[in-house]
């Protein structure tokens, strides 16, 4: 097991980041059930959510939440 260096950004693991992969995985999730059900206008309003994912992540990281922001608390890996 490698360990990882201290200035090491932990691969992105910040609430910017996190926010951004849920609201894409829900609108995955959404879009899926939607195509499943033949609803067409839910599956593009699932599409329009997943493009909303990485501008929530981009704005948030900008606001301090990413990893290297100051809003960003690391938390201890044991």
């Amino acid at each position: 097991m490698t360990t990882n260096p201290i200035g090491d950004p932990g691969e992105g693991h910040s609430p910017a980041a996190w926010t951004g992969v849920i609201i894409m995985l829900v609108a995955l999730a959404i879009g899926t059930a939607a195509l499943f059900l033949d609803q067409i206008w839910l599956v593009w309003a699932a599409a329009a959510l997943f493009v909303v994912g990485p501008i929530v992540g981009f704005i948030m990281a900008k606001a301090g939440f990413g990893v290297n922001g100051p809003r960003y608390q690391p938390k201890a890996h044991h």
